[in-house]
């Protein structure tokens, strides 16, 4: 059992059955989808997919604050460690490593990623990423992380075969819905849950879009509400 709570853009709170608390790319403050009431109790650990602020906002009070390991790319996990952050656990592209009871997997992401240094300036981030969740009753996940979709999608199907994928539809800084079509394709998940979308205006994709051109690939296209618990 996976307890999911979607806090707005593309940041989520997963919870395992044994009580062990994940965060992926936890945003908080200028997150207008964030919700008001949701209190960040416990945090196991961090995942971060790339380093844009709208993904990396919130990681590093959150590990001071919780103790939380963070896993991120090696260029990440020095950005923060020069910080004070001493709970990182990094990895690249292809690895795995054990997170508690939680299987994690990094994967290819074709994005971009940087950390603003304050001044409007970019610091490098290393590659953009996803992540396979491996969970301890043998079901797996696929973030996504923010990514144009790509054709090694299909290896992950062939690797991992994730059952449920977090896929952004927003469009403009990610694939919109025409390309997660492509994605679904690809994946040959069960279910998606839409990420990156509906957070500003200027995101214009929808998961109604993506229903609507999955619906006859049998896949459940799953639309959270921030702050709603839902299981898996």
């Amino acid at each position: 059992m996976l307890r999911i709570t979607w806090l707005g853009h593309s940041s989520f709170q997963l919870e395992l059955e044994s009580g062990e608390t994940y965060l992926l790319d936890p945003w908080i403050e200028g997150n207008p989808s964030y919700p008001a009431h949701h209190k960040i109790k416990r945090a196991d650990a961090i995942l971060v997919s790339h380093g844009h602020g709208d993904h990396f906002q919130a990681v590093e009070s959150l590990a001071k604050q919780h103790g939380s390991t963070v896993v991120s790319c090696y260029e990440i996990y020095l950005y923060l460690k020069a910080r004070g952050v001493t709970t990182g656990s990094p990895m690249n592209m292809g690895g795995r490593q054990e997170v508690g009871p939680l299987g994690v997997t990094m994967t290819h992401a074709l994005h971009s990623s940087s950390i603003e240094d304050g001044n409007g300036h970019p610091i490098y981030a290393g590659d953009p990423a996803g992540f396979v969740l491996h969970l301890p009753d043998g079901r797996r996940t696929y973030f996504a992380g923010d990514t144009a979709v790509f054709g090694d999608m299909a290896l992950i199907a062939e690797l991992y075969a994730p059952e449920l994928c977090f896929l952004p539809v927003g469009d403009l800084f990610t694939m919109g819905p025409a390309e997660a079509e492509v994605a679904v394709r690809l994946l040959k998940p069960k279910t998606v849950i839409p990420i990156h979308w509906g957070t500003f205006p200027i995101l214009t994709g929808k998961p109604e879009d993506l229903a609507a051109r999955v619906a006859t690939q049998g896949v459940k296209v799953w639309t959270l509400e921030p702050g709603v618990t839902v299981t898996w």
